[in-house]
C-alpha cells in the first residue's frame, strides 16, 4: 500500500508484473484512501506454483497438529494486538461503522482460537476389521494447495473462515482479496509473516477474478477451490474446475426469508421482533450474504408490524461509518449503488408498495459517499423480481400468510437456501417450522448470530460444502484409510 509491494508470492513481498495498480476508495466519501498493485495472470500463476513447491516441499504439511495450533493462537494474539488498526482498515476499505468493524476482527480472533482447539484434539480413527492381527486406521491428511477467495462485505472475517482452517490442516495457499476491499487482507498476511508462517505458505494476490480468475481455477496445480460470492461467478468456477476434476466448495449467497407470527403480539415479544427484523436486513445497509431481506409476516399483524418497522427504519443514523454517532454505513460503491437503485425502480415497476427510504439521503454532508437509505416495500409476492433475486442493499420486501403452512411454503420459495429466521412464541410451531425450511441457518427468535465452532453454509443455489464447524476443516483434508497386518502371511490364493 501507497508504495510498498502488496503481493506476497513465495514469501517475497513484490509489486505487480506489470507495473498495475489500482485506486482504492473510501465509499463514504469517494476519496481514494491507497492505491495497490494489481496482479496479473502471470503472478497469479507464480503464487501457485509457490504454494505448490511449499506444500511438495513437505516441511510445513510435516509440522504436528499442535505446532499448527500453537501458530493459530499466536495469529490470534497478534490479530487482538493489532485490532484497532484492522477495524480502522475495514471501515475505510467497506464503509461499514467502526463498532462493526472491531466485533469483526474479534470474530476473525476466534474462528483461529476456535480451529486451534480443534486441531489439537484431532485423532485418528480405528477401525475394527475383526482381525486382531490389523490395525485399520483412518488419517486426516492436507488436501494440498489451495486458492481462497473472499468477497468485499466482510473481506477479513470471510478470509479467515479459509485461512484458519486452511492453515490448522497442514495446506498452502492463494488468498485473493476482493479487489474493491483488500486493505485488511493485506496487513494480516503481514501480520502472518510476523506470525512465523514458512514462505510459500500463504501467498497473496490483489486483483479482479475477470482478470486472474483462469490462472487460479484452471489450473492442474490446485487441489481445492473455497470460493464465496456471487452465483454466476461461482458457476462459472465450478464449471472450470470440473476440468481437473478439482474439489471447490461455494457460497453463494441467498435470498433469506424473516417468518414472524402473530403471537408475538400477545406473547410480550414484539419490540424483540421489530427489533431483529431490522436489524437482520440494514445492517451493513443490507450487504450481507444472510440479510432476512423478505419478511413473510402473519397477515392479521402485517399492517401494524411494517408500520412499526417503517417507523424505525426511517429513524436509523446512515452517516460515514467512523462517526460514532453513524448506525449504518454507505454502499460500496457507485457502481454497487446505482444496482440497487435499479432494482428500487423495478420494485416501484412491478406493483410494490413503497413504504420508506427509495432515495439518497438529503444530508449534503453525505452527497460524496455512495449512501442509500433503509428502504421497505409492502404488497410483495413471489412473481417479483426484487423478491426473487438477490439485491445485496437495504431493501425489505414484505410478503402476507394465513396459515403456518403457507408460511412455510413462502419461506421455501427460493433457488436459494443459505438462511432464514422465525418469530413465535409457540415452542413446538417454532421447532415444526424450522425444520421444515430448507436453509443452511435457521435462526428461531433470534437472527445473523454464529459461532466458529457450528457449520456455515447453504442448500440449493446458496452453494455447497460447508464452512466453520468441524466440516469447515474437513474441507481442507483428504481421509486415507491405513491397512496395517502386524503378523503377514501368504495369501495362498494362487497354488502354484
Amino acid at each position: 500500500m501507497d508504495g510498498e509491494p502488496d503481493l506476497c508470492i513465495g514469501g517475497t513481498w513484490r509489486h505487480a508484473s506489470d507495473g498495475g495498480t489500482r485506486d482504492i476508495v473510501n465509499p463514504a466519501d469517494g476519496s481514494v484512501v491507497a492505491v495497490v498493485d494489481e496482479a496479473t495472470p502471470d503472478d497469479a500463476r507464480d503464487a501457485v506454483a509457490a504454494a505448490r513447491a511449499a506444500f511438495d516441499g513437505g516441511a510445513w504439511r510435516a509440522t504436528t497438529a499442535a505446532e499448527r495450533s500453537e501458530l493459530l493462537n499466536r495469529i490470534a494474539d497478534l490479530l487482538q494486538r493489532d485490532k484497532e488498526d484492522l477495524a480502522h482498515l475495514e471501515t475505510r476499505d467497506t464503509g461499514k461503522t467502526l463498532a462493526e468493524s472491531r466485533i469483526d476482527i474479534d470474530d476473525v480472533t476466534s474462528v483461529f482460537r476456535y480451529y486451534s482447539r480443534l486441531i489439537g484434539v484431532e485423532a485418528d480413527t480405528l477401525v475394527d476389521v475383526g482381525d486382531p492381527a490389523v490395525i485399520s486406521r483412518v488419517v486426516r491428511e492436507p488436501i494440498g494447495v489451495c486458492v481462497l477467495i473472499a468477497p468485499w462485505n466482510y473481506p477479513l472475517l470471510q478470509m479467515s473462515w479459509k485461512v484458519a482452517p486452511a492453515l490448522a490442516a497442514g495446506c498452502t495457499m492463494v488468498a485473493k482479496p476482493s479487489e474493491v476491499t483488500p486493505l485488511s487482507t493485506i496487513a494480516f498476511v503481514r501480520l502472518l509473516d510476523e506470525a512465523g508462517i514458512p514462505p510459500g505458505v500463504v501467498n497473496l494476490l490483489q486483483g479482479s477474478g475477470a482478470t486472474l480468475g483462469s490462472a487460479l481455477t484452471d489450473n492442474p496445480d490446485v487441489d481445492f477451490i473455497s470460493f464465496t460470492g456471487g452465483l454466476a461467478t461461482g458457476r462459472n468456477i465450478a464449471a472450470t474446475a470440473a476440468a481437473h476434476v478439482t474439489k471447490v466448495a461455494l457460497e453463494l449467497g441467498g435470498k433469506n426469508p424473516h417468518i414472524v407470527f402473530a403471537d408475538v403480539r400477545d406473547s410480550g415479544d414484539w419490540d424483540a421482533a421489530v427489533d431483529h427484523v431490522l436489524t437482520g436486513v440494514f445492517l451493513h445497509s443490507g450487504q450481507v450474504c444472510s440479510a432476512g431481506t423478505r419478511l413473510i409476516v402473519e397477515e392479521s399483524i402485517a399492517d401494524d408490524f411494517v408500520a412499526a418497522l417503517a417507523e424505525r427504519a426511517a429513524a436509523i443514523r446512515v452517516g460515514n461509518g467512523m462517526d460514532p454517532a453513524s448506525e449504518t454505513g454507505p454502499l460500496v460503491s457507485e457502481q454497487h449503488r446505482a444496482k440497487v437503485e435499479d432494482y428500487v425502480a423495478l420494485g416501484i415497476s412491478e406493483g410494490a408498495k413503497l413504504v420508506c427510504g427509495g432515495a439518497r439521503p438529503t444530508d449534503a454532508a453525505l452527497a460524496d459517499g455512495y449512501f442509500y437509505l433503509p428502504t421497505i416495500f409492502d404488497r410483495c409476492d413471489r412473481s417479483m423480481r426484487i423478491v426473487a433475486e438477490e439485491t445485496f442493499g437495504p431493501i425489505l420486501t414484505v410478503e402476507r400468510f394465513t396459515s403456518e403452512d403457507e408460511a412455510i411454503a413462502l419461506g421455501n420459495d427460493t433457488e436459494y437456501g443459505l438462511a432464514a429466521g422465525v418469530r413465535t412464541s409457540d415452542a413446538a410451531r417454532g421447532e415444526r417450522v424450522v425444520r421444515a425450511l430448507r436453509h443452511g441457518t435457521v435462526w428461531l427468535n433470534d437472527f445473523g448470530y454464529y459461532t466458529a465452532s457450528a457449520e456455515w453454509g447453504g442448500f440449493g443455489k446458496s452453494g455447497n460444502g460447508r464452512e466453520l464447524g468441524p466440516s469447515g476443516l474437513a474441507e481442507y483434508q483428504e481421509l486415507k484409510h491405513i491397512w496395517h497386518n502386524t503378523a503377514p502371511t501368504a495369501a495362498g490364493w494362487f497354488k502354484n
